[in-house]
């Protein structure tokens, strides 16, 4: 493994000191809330279903936002864009605290503001990571595409962290508002970023925007590469992630346990993350990278079948450490090799789709996984998810050579930029 002097050297520029920084910053918010949520929807109704219900309102609309999102995108000013989304987020925040902390919520409110925070954040994640290439040298791209993953999870773990005392102690509005003043900070440190023009926008604008969705699905799909493994992460979220959507239900019915201990769940997945996430930053290489993101499944799949079987909660901890690893490894793979593959002009269009697979798949999963735990409980429809998720990896194994010859191969041609 190389030294991790590359993820050091891709922090040193001042674009990326404040674009992690308020990354940061923004993410930890994120996770105060939805943890705070979470364990709102829990209170207000006792039901896995309705909390499987609020995943879903917060992921699905990825489904029809974020290929959408994708082509605004490579069409429009990505720093604005990202501005005005993340506002859009805090304000959604905001609103979602008041009406918490005033008792006027209910189930029905979360589950609208949810859907609104959804749309939102579909189309923060294009903009966001579409203008990555612009923050740091080109050498240093994989890092800092690495770093981006980390950062998410370095606030995976103080965000619960800081959650579940706060909730225990003054109930759920206080984190939402800090969510709120958390993604005021990004908005007004987002100007302050200096990007040239090239990877401010992908092209110029055409006059059909929807031609422009149709033609990044399009790309993708028939991509020899990138097809193949967003089409594997796609089916393995809805088997696997949903776990991680629904905790609170596992936490009460499974562990016994209460709204600080799903914080340290939600911490031990963070932790695992960063860990594993660090491993594979520091590998300093393109090569192997997908045989380690479809292996990345199949260790996701083997924890998740553990921590779903066990009533012991140190056990639980543990499984979800390596939940969280697992899916790191998976998660950062597929992200380096989406930006070394796709074409600039496609890159904010493939990325959506990255973006649609992360919120949408869990969504989905969630809400079936919520659906079966009325009827049969939590493990048995769990251990069937692994089931059929380990099936998915042989097939993925089963075509690695030919994926990874195409994404691991030259860079496609960048004079278009």
């Amino acid at each position: 493994m190389a030294s991790l002097s590359t993820l050091t050297r891709a922090l040193s520029h001042r674009n990326s000191k404040i674009f992690f920084g308020a990354s940061l910053t923004s993410w930890t918010g994120l996770w105060m809330q939805r943890i705070a949520v979470s364990w709102l929807a829990w209170e207000l109704t006792g039901s896995a279903l309705w909390v499987g219900a609020l995943a879903f309102c917060d992921l699905a609309p990825a489904v029809i936002v974020s290929p959408i999102a994708g082509a605004v995108a490579d069409r429009s000013d990505r720093l604005r864009m990202t501005m005005q989304s993340q506002a859009a987020i805090g304000l959604l925040a905001a609103a979602t605290a008041a009406l918490v902390a005033t008792e006027m919520m209910t189930i029905g409110i979360l589950l609208v503001l949810s859907v609104l925070g959804g749309i939102a954040a579909s189309f923060a994640q294009p903009a966001r990571q579409s203008f990555m290439p612009g923050l740091v040298p080109a050498a240093d791209l994989p890092a800092a595409v690495a770093l981006n993953s980390l950062t998410f999870n370095v606030a995976r773990f103080i965000g619960p962290a800081i959650a579940g005392p706060i909730i225990a102690l003054a109930g759920v509005w206080p984190v939402i508002a800090l969510n709120a003043l958390a993604y005021l900070f990004a908005t007004v440190t987002t100007p302050m970023l200096v990007i040239d023009a090239t990877e401010r926008r992908g092209h110029a604008a055409t006059a059909s925007l929807w031609g422009e969705v149709l033609d990044g699905v399009r790309y993708a799909a028939r991509h020899p590469g990138l097809g193949p493994i967003l089409w594997f992460s796609a089916v393995s979220a809805v088997l696997l992630r949903g776990v991680q959507e629904i905790l609170p239900p596992y936490v009460e019915r499974a562990f016994g346990r209460g709204a600080e201990s799903l914080a340290v769940l939600t911490a031990a997945f963070g932790v695992g993350a960063l860990v594993a996430g660090l491993a594979v930053a520091a590998r300093g290489r393109l090569a192997g990278t997908t045989r380690l993101s479809i292996l990345g499944v199949g260790a996701l799949a083997v924890s998740t079948a553990g921590f779903a079987a066990t009533n012991w909660f140190p056990f639980g901890v543990f499984c979800a450490a390596l939940m969280g690893a697992a899916g790191s490894v998976h998660g950062i793979g597929v992200q380096m090799l989406a930006q070394s593959a796709s074409e600039p002009a496609m890159r904010g269009r493939v990325l959506s789709l990255w973006g649609l697979i992360t919120r949408a798949c869990p969504a989905l999963g969630a809400l079936l996984l919520g659906a079966g735990a009325e009827l049969f409980g939590l493990r048995w429809p769990t251990l069937l998810a692994v089931l059929l998720s380990l099936l998915v990896v042989a097939w993925g194994l089963a075509r690695l050579d030919r994926i990874a010859a195409v994404l691991e191969g030259p860079p496609p041609d960048h004079t278009n930029r």
